[in-house]
């Protein structure tokens, strides 16, 4: 898959039916390059040719701004600082916009990773892509870059960006206000899976081919050897990202349910996690963390949920239906209960309208889920009474348990299968919840 001169991943069709390349072509050719032995030799081209490793390349060592981290943030070449915040290039900032001497081997990777070198102050490149330097501000400001003065610092692919949303704005397509969220949306999104795949390969990685070499000099060439591949994955999961939003819109029901549509929408959080970062050092509680959102994203994904974000010790997800909410539920609880590592959890899930923005869910559904939440027992799910009306409705809980008990007696007189319910439903004592007022939460279990 390759990226065409309007934006989009293209494939050449294979022969035999298969789109694209063949189905074992990118993992093969990714183990490929990032062979230990191809590593070591591109450290070592670097050692022979530490400037100009790439033909055609200027002499960095004469570079213009002052680069002080080798990780690089947006169209403006900007370091990332220790917050995860976009920041702008040091010593950038006197009203000439003249530029100080950089970090080499900063400048070499801003140069591998945008691909292009820094031609344009801010004014030239929202000039020469025939957009006012207001909304060339706005468009920046969006996709989470910061202000830089007039420094030279923007490539082609900064004025490239530029002209395709205003185009866009132009013909119609989008406007303005849209154009600029989809500049956010994309840009909060992207910042984090930079910010993760930095952090996770430098660290993982970046294990020396041979003893004594330092993370520096492994940095560029597995930087060369990975970037390829993970801008074909990169654009291969947002086509199938994009493939399954679109096809639960177009089955809404109307144009109204395309953005307000009824959801079930669960929260699970760790029970004690509070006590937990205090017993524990940061380097465990990261790992425990880490174990928990992974552990929840799979078991959301794997029987049909949508992961809507974690928030460390809590994760929010959501579903189409109810039963698909609440098998979710009870694996999750299930699954924590298992590992003598994790702490207890706790699930409250409510079913109602959800308005849907930029990836994200809002509405009293929401907020009465993260209630139940913090008021559910250890390990045990409560949901609430619109929940427990669709799970009674599409025949995975019954009414109650003599209602149950009756079906059975019934069924094995006619000489019938009982109903097979998959879920109790247990009815607590109403309650005051802070902001919604009384509700009656159910207690839900699995039955055997």
């Amino acid at each position: 898959m390759t990226v065409d001169d309007s934006g989009s991943g293209t494939g050449d069709p294979a022969s035999d039916g298969e789109p694209g390349r063949a189905a074992g072509s990118v993992a093969d050719t990714a183990a490929a390059r990032v062979d230990r032995a191809e590593l070591h030799a591109r450290v070592e081209e670097e050692e022979q040719d530490p400037v100009d490793a790439q033909d055609g390349r200027t002499d960095v060592q004469n570079g213009r701004t002052d680069v002080q981290h080798s990780r690089t943030g947006g169209p403006d070449g900007r370091t990332v600082g220790q917050d995860g915040r976009a920041g702008g290039p040091d010593g950038r900032t006197d009203q000439s916009g003249a530029e100080s001497d950089g970090d080499p081997l900063a400048l070499r990777l801003e140069q591998l990773i945008l691909g292009a070198e820094r031609r344009y102050t801010p004014f030239q490149a929202a000039r020469s892509a025939g957009v006012s330097m207001e909304l060339a501000s706005r468009f920046w400001r969006a996709m989470g870059f910061a202000d830089i003065g007039q420094a030279k610092a923007l490539t082609e692919a900064d004025v490239l960006a530029l002209r395709r949303l205003a185009g866009l704005v132009e013909a119609g397509l989008l406007s303005e206000a849209m154009a600029v969220q989809v500049a956010r949306s994309t840009g909060q999104t992207t910042a984090r899976l930079a910010e993760w795949q930095i952090d996770s390969f430098l660290e993982g990685l970046t294990e020396p081919p041979e003893p004594g070499m330092t993370r520096t000099e492994v940095t560029y060439p597995l930087i060369e050897l990975l970037l390829p591949e993970l801008e074909e994955f990169l654009i291969y999961v947002w086509r199938r990202q994009l493939a399954a939003a679109t096809g639960r819109v177009v089955q809404a029901a109307d144009d109204e349910e395309m953005v307000d549509r009824r959801l079930a929408v669960g929260f699970a959080d760790l029970v004690g996690f509070t006590r937990l970062t205090r017993r524990m050092e940061e380097e465990e509680l990261g790992e425990l963390v880490e174990a928990f959102e992974t552990t929840a994203a799979d078991l959301v994904a794997a029987h049909g949920g949508r992961l809507i974000k974690t928030l460390g010790d809590e994760v929010l997800y959501a579903a189409d239906d109810a039963g698909v909410a609440a098998e979710i539920a009870l694996r999750l609880i299930e699954t924590m209960a298992n590992d003598e590592t994790m702490p207890e959890l706790r699930v409250g899930i409510a079913f109602g309208t959800v308005t849907t923005r930029m990836g994200d869910v809002f509405g009293t559904t929401v907020n009465l889920a993260s209630r139940l939440t913090s008021i559910a027992p250890k390990d045990a799910v409560l949901v609430d009474g619109a929940f427990a009306e669709e799970l009674i409705r599409t025949g995975d809980a019954p009414a109650s348990e003599a209602v149950a008990v009756e079906e059975a007696v019934a069924a094995e007189k006619e000489g019938e299968e009982p109903p097979a319910y998959r879920f109790g439903l247990q009815p607590m004592w109403q309650r005051a919840v802070r902001g919604l007022g009384v509700v009656e939460p159910w207690l839900m279990s699995r039955r055997n």
